[in-house]
């Protein structure tokens, strides 16, 4: 039997998901960017439920897993390695949302779990099929960036940074987004780490995944509700 899945609609702000003709346009991801299968498909937000999918393949046993768009590359690559650790990002943040409380914050992170999938999707590409991939949707633009970028000064607006370091721990929400901070943080390393052994990174990514940290950051201070321990005791 296919197993019963809830899969994620990736779309971008304003345009419609890829949609095949006389049908809905499914694109698998690979395994590692769910423990299910991850399905962009062009359907409303009420249709996309549910996708009857396998949780098990057994093509990866061989130890190696599908790109976005074809081909096959080992679980230990260095692609493998970035998209995958895009995908802990997810779960670290689906687990702060899970601790708050307040719909302005868990709407926010939600929003950027979303992101994350777009950011996964990019890196996953198989590198001759990106001309495939559609802004917002499977490809991280500069408009992702810049909504970030305003998200970050609208909160230090709010509440100003700390003058020293802090220990994370004020509350569960505020220590939960600074796991998913650390967790964005090693993404980033990664699909530096990606680039460096030459394959194709987008650059929007690389800045996607910079500024995602640093709201992280400072969503963190704000839920902590005021000061924080410092880093040295007085």
């Amino acid at each position: 039997m296919g197993h019963m899945c809830n899969s994620w609609l990736v779309k971008s702000r304003g345009a419609a998901a890829p949609r095949a003709k006389g049908a809905d346009q499914a694109i698998a991801l690979p395994l590692a960017m769910s423990p299910i299968r991850i399905v962009l498909i062009g359907k409303s937000e009420a249709d996309r439920y549910p996708c009857r999918v396998r949780i098990y393949t057994k093509t990866g046993d061989d130890g190696t897993t599908g790109l976005l768009y074809g081909g096959r590359i080992s679980k230990a690559d260095r692609a493998t390695e970035a998209y995958g650790s895009v995908d802990e990002a997810v779960a670290a943040l689906g687990l702060a949302r899970a601790l708050a409380s307040a719909s302005e914050i868990t709407s926010v992170i939600l929003e950027l779990q979303r992101d994350l999938f777009v950011v996964g999707a990019d890196l996953a590409t198989n590198p001759d099929e990106r001309h495939k991939l559609k802004a917002g949707i499977s490809l991280v633009t500069g408009e992702m960036v810049e909504a970030l970028e305003r998200r970050i000064d609208k909160a230090v607006e709010r509440q100003p940074l700390p003058s020293e370091f802090i220990v994370p721990g004020a509350n569960a929400v505020s220590a939960a987004l600074d796991v998913a901070r650390t967790a964005v943080r090693r993404a980033e390393r990664r699909a530096v780490e990606m680039k460096d052994a030459g394959k194709i990174v987008s650059p929007d990514a690389l800045r996607y995944l910079n500024r995602l940290s640093d709201l992280l950051f400072v969503l963190a201070r704000a839920e902590a509700g005021g000061p924080e321990e410092p880093s040295r005791s007085r």
